[in-house]
Parts: structure tokens; C-alpha cells; sequence
């Protein structure tokens, strides 16, 4: 249910994390800059129009490559989104991410953040002193999409290039393009053009106040290791990642197989192991696994799964329960 004072308060916040959006490099070039290096109130100051879409407050959280987040960023983030949610002016969040690991960091938030108020992460694929960037419009599409009533309830999206996408589904499908995340097999949730948000579809999965996981008192995650299968993979990987993880996930080919030397050393293990497939589309079910006592990641992709199952051994869940849990989010 929206708010009834929901249209009243348009106030977004937007919470800066660096990235390519927030990149300097030699000017009209798109390549060879520096990520993370313009602070969020330069960046903003290249969006004129964005104060006819909400009232602006920024906030700095941090200012690195994408590729440099790790637990403590995700849960200092989570925390931040929390506090600003929590509060009676602010209609919703807007959080500015490098592309790299951004459906990473929004599947993370759509499993720990206590709020239905919207938010919506966005990034660039374009630095800010490259011709054409589109860090400026994703801002001010972004910001379009959290001031939006019908945001609301809908979990943790992600904007990219006018369309609208689940924090669940979002994946970087392309190195260059501008239009460079798409939905997968689910596609967008939404649209937004000039200031107008439309939606499609709504996920249908456990998302942010509903989930049963928390950042509010933690530290940190537990260590999962994703390894690739390949052909003439080398077994011996999954003995030494073991050694260094509280949990593996295997990237397995087509619907999560791999060798029998694969699967000999992963039935060795005694930590839990979670089987996805580096395919990107399609599910891997639990009724066909090589190894009985592994874990189905269904539909979720590699790294989504070693978020899942961090998150899950962070509860102290066993094999039973971290499969009840693969199997509701």
C-alpha cells in the first residue's frame, strides 16, 4: 500500500558510491579514466533539470571502482539507506554505483534493507567527462523513479537507460554498450521517459522489509568462493578454495554440470556448496544435480547465489535450511 502522504513528500536522497558515473579521464574520451574521482556534488551540478524532478540531499558514502566493494562497503551502504528511509521527509533513495558489480550490491540491499520506500540504484556506462555521457540522464531518470508513488513496495530496483529492472533479474550484459544491463530472462520492470514512470511487472519474491535477513548489527559475511567449470578444469581448485571458504558456489556448464573429477572432490567437502551455471539464462534444479548434498541455485546467477548463501550461513542455516531458503528467494 502507498502512503497517503506519499505524493506530499518528494525529497530524494542520493547516496554516492563513485563508480564510472562519477569518472574523470582526458576530456571526449570514454576510456582510460580514473572511477570514483568526482565528489556527488560535482557530479549533480551536471544535471540541471534534476531539482524540477525532487528535492536533492546528497550524501558521500564512498568513492571507489565498483570492482572495490566488498561486505563492510554493502553493509555501511544498507545501514545509510536505512537511516534515510527511516525518516518522515524522504520519499526514496537514489544510490550511484559503478556498473561492474552494481546487480551484485542491489541484490544484497533487496535482501537486508528495512524499507518499502523506493530505491534505485543507477550508474554510467559513459565517465563524466566523456561526449554524450549518460550518467547525468540516469540521475535525473533515476531520481524520476524513486519520487515516484508507484515505486513503492516494489524492492530495490536498478535504472538503466530509461528502463526499469529488478534488483533479482538485473545483469550486466554488455562491456560497452550504453544500454549494458538488461533483466535476463525476465526483462524490464518498467520504463521511465521525460519524468513519466511505467511499470509491467512486479517481483514476486521476498524483497527488503519482508526478508528474514538483517544488516543492521553485523560486521560482516561469511567467505563463499565462486569457481567456473570449464573443460579440463582443475579439481584440485575446489580443495583449495574449500580451505580458504565457508561456502562454494560452482558455475557449472549448462544446467549446473561438470566433471566427474568435479564432482569427486566436491563430494569431499564438508562445507556447503550451491551448483548455478554460467549459461545466464535457464534454472538448475534440484532433483538433477550431480552431487545429492549440494544446493540448487535455481535461476539465480553465480554471484547472486554466493550473496544468497552468505547471507545464509550468516543465520548459521544447514544444508536443509539453505536450500528452504535457495528455493524462497
Amino acid at each position: 500500500m502507498i502512503p497517503q502522504d506519499e505524493t506530499k513528500h518528494r525529497k530524494v536522497v542520493i547516496l554516492a558510491t563513485g563508480g564510472t558515473i562519477a569518472g574523470v579521464g582526458e576530456e571526449g574520451t570514454s576510456i582510460g579514466y580514473a572511477s570514483g574521482s568526482m565528489t556527488v556534488e560535482t557530479l549533480l551540478g551536471s544535471v540541471p533539470a534534476l531539482e524540477s524532478r525532487a528535492e536533492i540531499e546528497a550524501i558521500q558514502v564512498c568513492n571507489i571502482n565498483s570492482d572495490d566493494i566488498d561486505a563492510r562497503t554493502w553493509i555501511e551502504l544498507a545501514r545509510e539507506i536505512d537511516r534515510q528511509a527511516a525518516r518522515d521527509d524522504v520519499a526514496g533513495i537514489v544510490v550511484t554505483h559503478g556498473t561492474d558489480t552494481m546487480e551484485e550490491t542491489a541484490f544484497f540491499l533487496n535482501l537486508v534493507i528495512d524499507t518499502l520506500k523506493p530505491v534505485v540504484i543507477t550508474g554510467s556506462m559513459r565517465p563524466a567527462t566523456a561526449v554524450s555521457a549518460d550518467g547525468p540522464m540516469n540521475i535525473l531518470e533515476a531520481v524520476s523513479v524513486a519520487a515516484c508513488p508507484s515505486s513503492f513496495g516494489r524492492g530495490v530496483l536498478v535504472q538503466f537507460a530509461g528502463s526499469i529492472f529488478s534488483a533479482r533479474s538485473v545483469r550486466k550484459a554488455n562491456t560497452h554498450a550504453i544500454c549494458a544491463m538488461d533483466g535476463s530472462e525476465m526483462g524490464a520492470c518498467g520504463a521511465v521517459c521525460d519524468g513519466k514512470v511505467s511499470y509491467y511487472w512486479n517481483n514476486a519474491f521476498p524483497h527488503t522489509s519482508h526478508t528474514e535477513f538483517d544488516a543492521s548489527s553485523i560486521d560482516g559475511l561469511p567467505k563463499v568462493s565462486v569457481l567456473f567449470f570449464h573443460a579440463d578444469a582443475n579439481p584440485a581448485l575446489i580443495a583449495a578454495a574449500a580451505d580458504i571458504s565457508d561456502g562454494l558456489v560452482i558455475a557449472g556448464a549448462g544446467a549446473g554440470e561438470f566433471s566427474l573429477a568435479f564432482k569427486d572432490a566436491i563430494d569431499k567437502l564438508d562445507i556447503p556448496v550451491v551448483v548455478s551455471s554460467r549459461i545466464g539464462m535457464g534454472q538448475v534444479e534440484q532433483d538433477a544435480l550431480l552431487c545429492p548434498k549440494t544446493i540448487a541455485a535455481r535461476d539465480l546467477s553465480p554471484q547472486k547465489a554466493a550473496i544468497l548463501l552468505r547471507l545464509a550461513l550468516l543465520k548459521g542455516a544447514d544444508r536443509n535450511e539453505i536450500k528452504r531458503i535457495f528455493e524462497t528467494y
